[in-house]
């Protein structure tokens, strides 16, 4: 296998039930933009019952209909928010973590090192993280995965992975492999994916290859590195 090839992210995920929470990050392919991409899946009612909403330039999951929350703890969060030059994007409230320790002057790597994955035994999701570092008209950026040492749930290890962009190069990271149950923890790297330039493509094929059944919202945003304006999609299954 050749370790340079991209992926097509449709592709990825056509036929893969149950990916859970993503995050990708990357570079469009005409080097004009800064990409980033987050989605939720969810098998039961509780996390099923989800909508994102746009507050300014940060993003919040809501409860769809209120009255039907069993557990808000793990599924009621901001995904994305804005800290200085750097943008956030996580599947957890660890979101608040890193925009504080940001704010402290503190990095990425030290707020995470004070987290670990979720406690929903047996399957102890991951906690995945991203942010995109903005300076000089162009910008890098970071995803981590928090995720346990053993079945067991008895230590957390930490893996960052650091990207100089590529134009048309993104790279992708997933709470899951796969459904199961317990539910497979992804595993490896990143994955090397493809990063169109227009927004509405590269979000279409996210929203129209997850899984119809279990796909709940997803948010794609284009940030313009020359004026720092960007364009966004939002997909709601409940509406």
């Amino acid at each position: 296998m050749n370790i340079y090839s991209v992926s097509d992210i449709g592709e990825l995920i056509r036929d893969n039930s149950y990916v859970g929470r993503g995050i990708v990050i990357g570079k469009s392919e005409d080097g004009k933009k800064a990409v980033f991409a987050y989605f939720i899946m969810g098998r039961s009612e509780n996390s099923r019952n989800r909508i994102f909403k746009e507050e300014g330039d940060d993003l919040t999951i809501y409860p769809f209909d209120a009255s039907k929350v069993e557990d808000p703890s793990l599924i009621i969060y901001s995904p994305v928010r804005k800290a200085g030059g750097s943008v956030i994007v996580t599947n957890g409230d660890q979101t608040d973590t890193v925009y504080d320790y940001l704010k402290e002057g503190k990095t990425f790597e030290e707020a995470l090192e004070t987290r670990c994955f979720e406690p929903d035994a047996p399957n102890f999701t991951p906690r995945i993280s991203g942010i995109l570092n903005f300076a000089d008209k162009d910008f890098t950026y970071k995803l981590s995965i928090l995720k346990s040492a053993d079945e067991e749930g008895t230590a957390c290890n930490r893996y960052t992975f650091s990207y100089q962009p590529l134009n048309g190069l993104g790279h992708f990271i997933h709470t899951y492999n796969c459904d199961g149950n317990p539910i497979p923890t992804f595993t490896g790297e990143p994955e090397r994916v493809k990063i169109p330039s227009d927004v509405h493509a590269f979000a279409d094929t996210l929203w129209n290859n997850l899984n119809e059944s279990n796909k709940i919202s997803l948010y794609v945003r284009y940030t313009d590195l020359a004026t720092g304006k960007y364009e966004k999609v939002l997909f709601n299954k409940n509406k």
